[in-house]
C-alpha cells in the first residue's frame, strides 16, 4: 500500500494484487530482478510477496518524488564558497601595505534544477568561484573592503546571466602598522584585536546593489560611571540594585548605506568607530553615566545617526561580561571592589535595530528582523 501522511491533500491507494502484479512486473523488468531465477531460494520471500514489497517501494518513492516536483514551493536555494582567506600584498617602492582578508559569497540561480532534478548545467562549482575572488584581489587590489565586496558582485552578475542573486561577506585581519619610537615601519606589522572590521554587498539581477558595513568582537569596559537599578522584581528577582559596577561587552555593529553610491568608505567607517568609542565611555575626564546596556545601545546608536548621515539602518548587539567581587573577609581583607572575577557564562545580551524613517518609507516595506548571515561569519559575532 502506497502510504500517504494525513492532511497532505493526497489520497491513500492500494492497489489491487492483479495492478501491483502489472506494475512491478514492468519495474523488476526495468530494474534486472525479473532475470532471477523462477524459484527462489528457502530464505527469499514467495514471489506474490516480493512483487508487493517493490510495488509498496516503487509507489512510495514516486509519490515522494511527485511531491517534490509539484507540491513544494522552493523558498530559497543558494550556494557558496565560505572562509577564503589570503593576504593581498600591495608594494609601493620599499613601502609595503597588507590586506588580511576571509571572503564568503553565495549565489542564488535563475533555477533550481540541480536541488530539484540534479541538473548541475547551470552551477558554476564553488571551486570556481574561490578562483575569482583571488583573481579580482590580484587584478584589482583591495581598495577597501566594501569595493572589494562590490566587484565580487559585480563580476558574478555581470558574467554570468544565470545568477539571480549574489551575496558576499567580507572580513579583515586586524593588522597594523607597526611604529618604532613614532616612526611608521615600512613593511612590519602588528596584530590588533581592537574590533575587526566587516562588510557584505549584495544584489538581485535588475535590483540596486546594497552596501552593508560593521564591526565585530570590539571589547569595551569602563571600570565606573554604570549602574543598574529601578528594574522589575518579583519572587524569582535575586540580582541586587547597584548605582556603581563595571560595564564591560563585546559589541557588534552593522550598518546599512542603503543603495551603492560612491562614498569615501574608510572614512565613514573609522568615523562610527570613533562614535562608538565615546558614546561609549563619555568625556575623557568625568565619562557618562550609563543606567543600563539598552541605554549605553541606544546612545551608540543615536550618536552615529546624527553624526554619519550616509548611514540609513544601524544594528547593535552588546554582549556583556558581568565581573563578580571577590569576598576576602576568610583571608582577614576588605575588598573595594578592587579584585573581580569575570562571570563568563551564562551572560546578557541586548540589541537593538535603528532605521531612519525616510529611508524606511522610501524602500515600500517596514523593516524586518534581519536574517543570520548564512556565512556564519557576521552572524556568530564571535561569541
Amino acid at each position: 500500500m502506497a502510504h500517504v501522511e494525513p492532511g497532505s491533500g493526497c489520497e491513500s491507494w492500494e492497489p489491487k494484487e492483479e495492478e501491483a502484479m502489472k506494475i512491478c512486473s514492468w519495474f523488476l523488468g526495468k530494474s534486472g530482478v525479473a532475470s532471477r531465477e523462477a524459484q527462489p531460494s528457502p530464505a527469499e520471500p514467495a514471489p506474490m510477496e516480493r512483487l508487493t514489497q517493490a510495488s509498496t517501494e516503487f509507489l512510495y518513492n514516486c509519490h515522494v518524488f511527485s511531491l517534490q516536483i509539484k507540491d513544494v514551493e522552493v523558498l530559497n536555494c543558494e550556494y557558496g564558497k565560505n572562509t577564503i582567506k589570503f593576504l593581498r600584498l600591495h608594494r609601493e617602492g620599499k613601502k609595503h601595505f597588507v590586506k588580511e582578508v576571509e571572503v564568503c559569497t553565495h549565489l542564488r540561480l535563475t533555477s533550481a534544477q540541480e536541488y530539484l532534478e540534479g541538473n548541475n548545467s547551470l552551477v558554476i562549482p564553488t571551486d570556481t568561484m574561490k578562483n575569482i575572488v583571488l583573481v579580482l584581489a590580484k587584478k584589482n587590489g583591495i581598495p577597501t573592503l566594501e569595493q572589494f565586496a562590490i566587484d565580487i558582485c559585480k563580476h558574478f552578475m555581470t558574467t554570468f546571466c544565470q545568477v539571480a542573486y549574489v551575496k558576499t561577506y567580507v572580513q579583515e585581519v586586524p593588522w597594523q602598522r607597526l611604529h618604532e619610537n613614532g616612526v611608521p615601519h615600512i613593511h612590519s606589522f602588528i596584530y590588533v584585536p581592537d574590533g575587526i572590521r566587516f562588510c557584505e554587498a549584495e544584489q538581485c539581477r535588475n535590483g540596486p546593489l546594497v552596501v552593508f558595513a560593521g564591526i565585530k568582537d570590539l571589547k569595551l569596559m569602563k571600570t565606573t560611571q554604570s549602574g543598574f537599578e529601578g528594574f522589575y522584581k518579583n519572587e524569582h528577582t535575586t540580582l541586587p540594585e547597584r548605582k556603581d559596577r563595571i560595564l564591560c561587552g563585546e559589541l557588534f555593529c552593522k550598518w546599512s548605506y542603503g543603495e551603492c553610491r560612491d562614498l569615501d568608505f574608510d572614512c565613514i567607517w573609522n568615523k562610527i568607530r570613533e562614535c562608538i568609542l565615546e558614546a561609549f565611555s563619555g568625556p575623557p575626564d568625568c565619562g557618562e553615566y550609563s543606567p543600563s546596556y539598552q541605554k549605553t545601545v541606544n546612545c551608540i546608536q543615536m550618536l552615529v545617526l546624527s553624526k554619519v548621515p550616509q548611514v540609513q539602518i544601524i544594528e547593535v548587539i552588546l554582549n556583556n561580561t558581568f565581573y563578580n567581587v571577590i569576598d576576602m573577609t576568610n583571608l582577614g581583607l576588605t575588598n573595594d571592589k578592587e579584585v573581580l572575577i569575570p562571570v563568563e557564562t551564562p551572560y546578557g545580551s541586548c540589541a537593538c535595530t535603528l532605521g531612519r524613517k525616510k529611508f524606511l518609507e522610501a524602500q515600500g516595506h517596514v523593516l524586518k528582523d534581519e536574517r543570520q548571515s548564512q556565512f556564519g561569519l557576521a552572524a556568530t559575532q564571535g561569541n
